[in-house]
């Protein structure tokens, strides 16, 4: 029995479960509605709550077969009245509705500055780098580090980031933002709406990766593409934009926004279903557009050529993963995704700029300073949608400012990030058969391109720690679908520490469970020389940053999807981490 379960059973269950609830809701949502790795939890749900037995009732006989929730029709009127009875009884008490102000004491009209110990963007840091200087967990003390409390949230598999500020943690679920109190977890505020019908991808799935915070308001992206400004104190909405002008329902909205100045810049999802991807900057106070910039040229635009068929106006680049931003040169640098459609080239010959690449952006303009495409003409879904991490060190004896960057290709990448020029390229897997290397004009040499590998490397968070000169990551070996020539490998993820300067794997650690888990939990590194990051097993673990010894285990038992984050409050550091359908918040 994990610490997980024993502080969910905990929760409140205020009746005996009825026969009803047994045998159709156990196997998916757990004992007495908890939750499970196949559905979100019933008990102390806020959408539950706010429902009527009547509404309750309605549901259960339509079903959702889009989320994976069948109809229940065939239910007696006996059965279903004991079921939304028993469904109202564990959620008693438990409707968290906006509040008409925070703790005592705060003026929310004067925000403070963002404190050093706090977490106010997705990365924790503008340069997209999830290094921490804190240090009170470290090597040496972090066998003590306990869970602290727990926070459920109505998803399967949370791939949020929480925000800190001022004691208050920011974290989403489907369509809906909490307000919580960092010391025990208890809602301050919620903001949710219904999801919205005729989705596609993770938008319909539900999945977000946080919000954006700025003086007293909140930024978060909802399902259909849309930006909304919440009061940062009571959840209410001040205003909301429309980001697709022209909605069609393959836009989705997936992404934490990313504040740079007065702007809160938001990128889009769907590029596996035929959009055109873009990114747009909107001032913070008011919501007006201050600017587009479109990832997939139309005719007569600079890269257009490198679309040799039919115009690209459902071309793909999508840009759902938050950029990174260099202060020092007003610089903004995103990734974008793979063409569409992303198997079938017969209509897209060329190499279908600027999809699968990183852009660098003016960030008072949108204009593109430069580009990189780590690979040309995707035929195999290597979106390069992974971290871009901003470091300024001695790179090659001068110093120089990089960007690293592991992709979805099998390469480790260091690129001078004021040119965009390629200083190293080497892979980071074992088994790279879709290239024999990238030239020196930073193009890959093609050998096959439906070669192996998989999916190397994805979405999640990594992590370079300037006292190792390491890079960290979860790494997949895997090769699928069998391309010609190239037998199926079944695969196996590590945790990696990559060196900068040579390219070399530094160490390794392999991670239990099944390969082709969807966790993809990100790392974390800190000052305190430890590396925090999910296991496919379930397991949230620390390992030692120079030697990628275990020195810390907490066994979830579910589907971990989000990346770690810590922060400072009281003098004491925290870590929180979104897993399954759970916060968890730890602590000494």
């Amino acid at each position: 029995m994990t610490k997980l379960f024993l502080l969910l059973s905990a929760l409140p269950v205020l009746a005996q479960q009825p026969a009803a609830f047994t045998k159709s809701c156990v196997a998916c949502h757990g004992e007495g509605g908890r939750g499970s790795a196949q559905g979100p939890g019933l008990a102390m749900n806020p959408r539950v709550a706010e429902k009527s037995a009547d509404e309750m009732s309605a549901y259960l006989q339509q079903g959702n077969p889009g989320a994976g929730m069948p109809s229940f029709s065939d239910l007696s009127a006996a059965d279903m009245k004991a079921l939304t009875g028993y469904l109202k009884r564990i959620n008693n008490d438990t409707i968290v509705g906006p509040v008409t102000a925070m703790e005592p004491g705060i003026n929310k009209s004067s925000w403070p500055e963002p404190g050093p110990g706090d977490w106010v963007t997705y990365n924790g840091d503008m340069s997209g780098n999830r290094y921490s200087p804190h240090k009170e967990i470290r090597t040496s003390n972090v066998v003590g580090l306990k869970l602290k409390w727990v926070f459920p949230i109505a998803h399967f598999g949370l791939e949020a980031t929480p925000l800190a500020a001022d004691g208050v943690l920011y974290v989403t679920g489907p369509n809906q933002v909490y307000a919580l109190d960092a010391t025990n977890g208890n809602p301050l505020w919620h903001y949710s709406r219904p999801q919205t019908q005729g989705l596609a991808g993770d938008a319909k799935l539900g999945t977000n990766k946080g919000v954006a915070l700025r003086k007293n308001k909140v930024f978060f992206e909802t399902d259909n593409a849309h930006l909304l400004a919440l009061d940062r104190a009571t959840g209410k909405l001040l205003w909301e934009k429309e980001l697709a002008e022209r909605h069609q329902p393959p836009y989705g909205g997936t992404v934490a926004p990313l504040i740079v100045d007065d702007m809160v810049i938001v990128g889009i999802a769907g590029g596996d279903h035929g959009i055109r991807g873009f990114l747009s900057a909107y001032h913070a106070d008011t919501g007006e557009l201050a600017w587009k910039h479109w990832t997939v040229p139309a005719k007569g635009e600079p890269g257009i050529e490198t679309w040799k068929g039919s115009e690209p106006v459902g071309g793909g680049g999508a840009t759902w993963l938050t950029g990174s931003y260099d202060a020092s040169t007003s610089t903004l640098y995103w990734a974008t995704g793979n063409p569409w459609p992303d198997s079938d080239d017969r209509d897209r010959p060329g190499d279908n700029l600027y999809t699968n690449s990183v852009i660098a952006l003016d960030v008072k303009t949108g204009n593109q300073k430069w580009y990189y495409q780590f690979t040309p003409h995707d035929l195999k879904d290597r979106d390069a949608t992974e971290p871009n991490v901003l470091v300024d060190t001695t790179y090659g004896g001068k110093p120089m400012k990089l960007l690293l960057h592991a992709d979805r290709n099998g390469f480790f990448y260091v690129l001078d990030r004021t040119t965009g020029k390629v200083l190293m390229a080497k892979p980071f897997i074992k088994r790279v058969d879709w290239a024999k290397e990238i030239g020196a004009d930073g193009r890959p040499v093609v050998i096959d391109p439906k070669g192996c590998p998989a999916d190397a490397a994805n979405w999640d968070s990594t992590a370079y720690s300037p006292t190792t000169r390491q890079y960290y990551l979860i790494a997949l070996e895997e090769c699928t679908g069998k391309p010609t020539g190239y037998p199926n490998q079944t695969g196996q993820r590590y945790l990696r520490a990559i060196n900068i300067d040579t390219g070399a794997i530094e160490w390794e650690v392999p991670q239990p469970g099944p390969a082709r888990a969807k966790t993809w939990s990100g790392v974390l590194a800190t000052a305190g020389g430890l590396v925090f990051y999910g296991q496919p097993n379930g397991g949230f673990t620390a390992v030692d940053q120079k030697t990628g010894k275990v020195l810390w285990q907490f066994p979830t038992n579910v589907r971990m999807k989000g990346s770690p984050m810590t922060f400072m409050m009281g003098g004491h550091q925290f870590v929180a981490v979104a897993a399954g359908p759970m916060i968890l918040c730890f602590g000494l």
